[in-house]
């Protein structure tokens, strides 16, 4: 319907179509709140396992991300302590058959550099793992180079040991790093899915929610209406104000409420316009 035809239409003919709309919604609400009840039931207990799921999946990354972060804490005392214990051999001479080709690499140096880097640096996710690597392959030259001189120096067993367990707390932590990683990996799928269906779930209930308020409304308004077509729609009492009040001030010449508006909004443009 053009507007010009909407304007055709009587008070009575506009108010006995919008009876006729509630009375039809007041029909149709307690089924479409039975299958919106329905979705929610079905919703309510997928998003609460979504919820455990994903729940459970941040508890295994923050897991190994506390046992990752306690092995690096431990290395990082440790590096030093067989730094000075290496320095005390070399020069007591208790550190024979010294490799001149270890020495010069510094090992232990460069792991704590890489170790440095991890903790104080922004890296992204390829930059760290190439970190990991090259520290990984740096634990396992070390380690050799213990293993070669385990039975020839026997002072060095403190040393040995230190340098032991260092080793093993970085591979200690790399493993609980990939694990952490890993974990990651699947949460993100799982927090996708799990906010879609909690929107879903939201919009179900405010759905709901609002189709219980007009089931609510719907015999006040039928009576409203009722009383409309019976008493006419002028002001006939509390709560009835006149709804003819507008169309008696535009046919007697006045403005529509419209046209005020639209007047107010042009003069505070003119006003803006002539303050620039």
């Amino acid at each position: 319907m053009d507007t010009k035809a909407l304007l055709r239409v009587g008070p009575s003919e506009l108010a006995a179509k919008l009876l006729e709309r509630r009375i039809i919604l007041k029909e149709s609400l307690p089924g479409v709140i039975r299958n919106l009840e329905a979705e929610e039931d079905t919703l309510t207990p997928k998003v609460e396992r979504m919820k455990k799921s994903f729940e459970g999946a941040n508890i295994k990354v923050a897991k190994f991300k506390e046992e990752r972060d306690l092995c690096q804490k431990s290395t990082r005392v440790l590096i030093p302590e067989v730094k000075e214990i290496r320095e005390e051999l070399i020069k007591s001479g208790g550190m024979i058959s010294l490799d001149p080709k270890w020495k010069k690499k510094k090992l232990l140096e460069q792991i704590e550099e890489i170790e440095d880097k991890i903790q104080t640096s922004a890296l992204d996710q390829k930059s760290e793992r190439k970190l990991l690597d090259k520290r990984r392959a740096l634990i396992s030259e070390n380690d050799k180079w213990v293993r070669d001189r385990k039975d020839s120096n026997p002072e060095m067993s403190i040393y040995l040991e230190k340098n032991r367990k260092m080793s093993e707390l970085f591979k200690k932590a790399d493993k609980s790093h990939a694990k952490m990683i890993e974990s990651v990996s699947k949460a993100q799928p799982l927090y996708q899915k799990l906010s879609e269906a909690s929107q879903e779930l939201k919009e179900v209930k405010s759905q709901l929610d609002r189709a219980k308020e007009l089931l609510s409304q719907s015999d006040k308004a039928i009576a409203h209406w009722e009383k409309r077509l019976e008493s006419g729609f002028g002001e006939i009492g509390p709560g009835f104000r006149d709804l003819l009040k507008a169309k008696k001030t535009v046919d007697g010449g006045g403005l529509s409420s419209f046209a005020k508006k639209s007047r107010k909004t042009s003069k505070k443009e003119k006003s803006a316009g002539e303050k620039e």
